[in-house]
């Protein structure tokens, strides 16, 4: 416990109230500075231990340990019986220790008593318990996944430097699709500072307006050399992604965080290639059986057309279209004899009989009598007179002839007679 340091009596009694004409000397500065350190309580951290070398007989050994994802490191000092056998350089530790500030030099650093090496083990429950956050975000669902492009204009590529998985990708696609098109953004895809790279190759490639899909590749490896893909910061970046990703990371078996938010999970960087074109051959082929099948179902459809047309051409009303109307010409022919034969028989019974009429009527004709040489008398009202007595002397008289009438004046009641040449007789120009 270092003691509390008395700042003298001349000087600022608080750093805040230091000035050009009265600050700290650096001495009072740094002691400050250990004092406040040294009241921080032991705490519990993680990184990769790197510059380790053992020097044999020391009591104290050394070591550099930095931060798993940032450029960030601090010096670690430790009794050399408290440093556990096995612990190297590159692994992956944590350490129970106390800040130190060196006052002489203004380094600080971390003393330890206790390092423990992070099995694979307490890496994968860290790795289950961001799955199950991120699956209870929803990042996994299946209604988040967007479809690939049939045919992607170009395709975004993130690998590591001069990799076999760089290889698998483009050479297999290649081989699918003479065409195709690559932004390949070759980074460090393990170890410190890989999540960065890929990061920023992810951003370079999401503003390329040509990119249509976007590959993460990589072989094979153990847990910690695929940890960049499960790291959180790369697997919300791919889920914000609005172009589809593919993730295709090291074998079968190997199944990232990165494989259950990607858009695709490819098993390998080859099934990866098969995945995101397609095979100009089987295209071909595909396209020459369609045309086979429609040009197999358009024939089928015309001989279907011709056998029926032929069916419709053999039948009666086609070969002879004239037939029921020549059988109904010759049917209206034979009633339209029928009938001038009974209209001829029935006009001429009945002219017969209207000659028989007519004569009937001739014979009792008033004018047929007339004709005979008789006149019938009629007063000047009209009425007839039948017999002498009712015609009165004096009385004028029209005599009705066949042809024309006489006017008469009756001389003697029992007989009539004609007047003298000087009287008033005419003869009618009437019928």
């Amino acid at each position: 416990m270092v003691s509390r340091i008395e700042v003298p009596a001349h000087l600022p009694q608080q750093a805040a109230l230091t000035t050009p004409e009265n600050p700290w000397p650096l001495r009072l500065l740094n002691a400050k500075i250990r004092e406040y350190i040294s009241a921080m309580s032991r705490l519990w951290v993680e990184g990769e231990i790197i510059t380790l070398q053992r020097r044999p007989g020391a009591k104290v050994q050394f070591f550099t340990l930095r931060d798993l994802e940032a450029h960030t490191s601090i010096t670690v000092k430790i009794m050399s019986y408290l440093l556990p056998e096995g612990v190297d350089c590159g692994s992956r530790v944590v350490v129970c220790a106390k800040p130190d500030f060196y006052e002489t030099n203004g380094s600080l650093s971390l003393w330890a008593d206790d390092v423990r090496p992070v099995g694979v083990g307490d890496i994968l429950a860290r790795i289950e318990q961001l799955k199950t956050r991120l699956r209870a975000e929803g990042l996994f669902d299946s209604s988040r996944k967007r479809p690939l492009p049939f045919l992607p204009r170009t395709i975004g590529l993130i690998c590591g430097r001069n990799t076999k998985a760089k290889e698998d990708v483009v050479v297999n696609a290649t081989l699918r699709w003479p065409a195709a098109s690559f932004a390949i953004e070759e980074v460090q895809v393990q170890g410190n500072g890989a999540v960065e790279a890929m990061l920023e190759a992810l951003s370079r490639l999401h503003t390329n307006s040509h990119v249509d899909v976007i590959v993460f590749a990589r072989g094979g490896g153990s847990v910690e050399d695929l940890l960049p893909f499960s790291d959180e910061r790369l697997v919300r970046a791919v889920a914000a992604a609005t172009i589809p990703i593919v993730s295709a990371i090291g074998h079968e078996g190997d199944t990232p965080i990165l494989d259950l938010v990607a858009d695709l999970r490819a098993s390998t960087p080859t099934d990866a290639a098969k995945r995101i074109v397609p095979d100009v051959a089987e295209e071909i082929a595909g396209i020459e059986e369609i045309l086979r099948r429609g040009r197999l179902a358009l024939t089928t459809r015309l001989d279907r057309a011709c056998e029926d047309l032929a069916s419709l051409s053999a039948r009666p009303v086609i070969v002879a279209p004239t037939t029921m109307i020549d059988v109904r010409a010759a049917d209206l022919t034979n009633l339209e004899g029928w009938l001038r034969s009974h209209t001829t028989r029935h006009l001429e019974r009945a002219r017969s009989e209207l000659s028989t009429t007519l004569g009937s009527l001739r014979a009792l004709s008033p004018l047929f009598t007339l004709q005979r040489g008789y006149a019938v008398l009629q007063r000047d009202n009209g009425s007839l007179i039948t017999q002498p007595s009712e015609a009165t002397p004096g009385e004028h008289l029209h005599a009705l002839l066949a042809r024309g009438s006489l006017k008469l004046t009756v001389s003697d009641a029992n007989s009539a007679t004609p007047p003298p040449d000087h009287s008033t007789n005419s003869t009618s120009a009437h019928a």
